[in-house]
């Protein structure tokens, strides 16, 4: 049976296009399901800032009438133009287990490509290094959480027998809070504010994180420039993550660490872990959907290391004790049994060491895939 590419354009199709992982993957233990209404706005140009650097298409294919895969086509105009990497992304695939129907859709991928005389397709990665991104390749019957895609095995599979190679690597971890010993971290925190003239910022309030908001990507830009295909985070994206976002973290869980000058040299960004809410609001805010997640955000025994930025020059002089002393009297506070790290690129070996002294279990490791076109 032929199988059938069509753009999604319309809000009917789009929506399609979000609910097919809910089918795909219905009944799955360890899959996450996004907020329906987050992922449309995702593609709304007219609400994700993300979009005015990028070009997006949504392609859904069809086989006997039915929606069997998806995925989004993407350029990252500020990739292209400002890094001079002639690379078309792919992201937010899913697909049953029939190679032909993803080598349809990465056809779409390379035709967009080629008409833009691009020379590479990666994916899955999202629009920017905030998204998503990676396929799973190991940790398969470990729950995912609301930072990553779920796969499954096959589709790893399907893009080595189709010609597309491991591009970038990432890896997964999960720590006991319970099994790190507090002592030297204290010891070693107060060396360390001792020595380099440091202060730690907490707050009680959202109000008072919104003026340190500008300033923490300012140093999550310059902490990650080193690492391949790093775009900058541009201020319309700042100004949405601030009116989006940081009014659905706990305050509490939110660290800036700053220098005798008042200048940040690293933030820490950590979430409650919203993964068994998500599924029991099952895509939905209402009913219950909105309970679920108010429950976690006030209950979760289990965080979520969400972003976590050190200015280079102080990357190798002990801060993450500073930030570990921090947070300590927080975790013990609301009981928290798990602490979880979200994808972190192999090469990234400045972000290992922070965590070196964790005692961390690898749970997960995950793949973006590339090829020529």
């Amino acid at each position: 049976m032929n199988i059938t590419i069509k753009e999604a354009v319309s809000p009917k199709e789009i929506r399609d296009f979000v609910l097919f992982s809910f089918e795909l993957f219905k009944g799955n233990p360890n899959w996450i399901p996004p907020l329906i209404s987050e992922e449309m706005e995702t593609f709304d140009k007219t609400k994700n800032p993300a979009l005015q650097k990028a070009e997006c298409h949504l392609y859904l294919a069809y086989k006997d009438n039915k929606i069997v895969g998806k995925l989004a086509a993407i350029i990252n105009w500020d990739e292209v133009n400002l890094l001079g990497k002639q690379k078309v992304r792919f992201g937010w695939f899913d697909v049953i287990d029939d190679i032909e129907v993803t080598k349809a859709l990465l056809e779409k991928v390379e035709t967009l490509g080629k008409q833009h005389g691009l020379t590479q397709m990666e994916g899955p990665i999202g629009f920017s290094n905030l998204d998503k991104v990676g396929a799973l390749t190991e940790g398969f019957d470990e729950m995912g959480n609301m930072i990553t895609w779920y796969s499954k095995p096959y589709y790893q599979e399907h893009f080595k027998q189709l010609g597309l190679t491991v591009e970038k690597e990432y890896q997964e971890s999960v720590f006991s809070f319970f099994d790190v010993n507090p002592e030297p971290y204290f010891r070693a925190s107060k060396m360390i504010r001792d020595r380099y003239k440091l202060k730690a910022i907490n707050f009680s309030k959202t109000s008072e994180i919104m003026p340190y908001v500008d300033q923490m990507f300012d140093l999550f830009n310059e902490a990650y420039a080193k690492l391949q295909s790093f775009v900058a985070v541009s201020q319309e994206q700042i100004d949405y993550i601030k009116k989006k976002h940081i009014g659905f973290i706990n305050p509490e869980y939110i660290k800036f660490i700053l220098d005798e000058n008042d200048r940040m040299i690293a933030f820490t960004i950590v979430m409650p872990n919203f993964a068994d809410a998500l599924q029991k609001a099952k895509g939905k805010l209402f009913p219950f959907g909105w309970w679920h997640l108010l429950q976690a955000k006030k209950q979760s025994k289990e965080v979520v290391f969400y972003l976590i930025g050190i200015l280079p020059e102080y990357q190798n002089k002990g801060i993450t004790a500073v930030i570990f002393d921090e947070f300590y009297h927080v975790f013990k506070a609301k009981n928290i049994t798990t602490c979880i790290r979200t994808p972190e690129l192999e090469e990234n070996h400045a972000m290992h060491n922070l965590w070196k002294n964790f005692n961390s279990r690898i749970n997960k490791r995950r793949c973006t895939f590339s090829k020529p076109i």
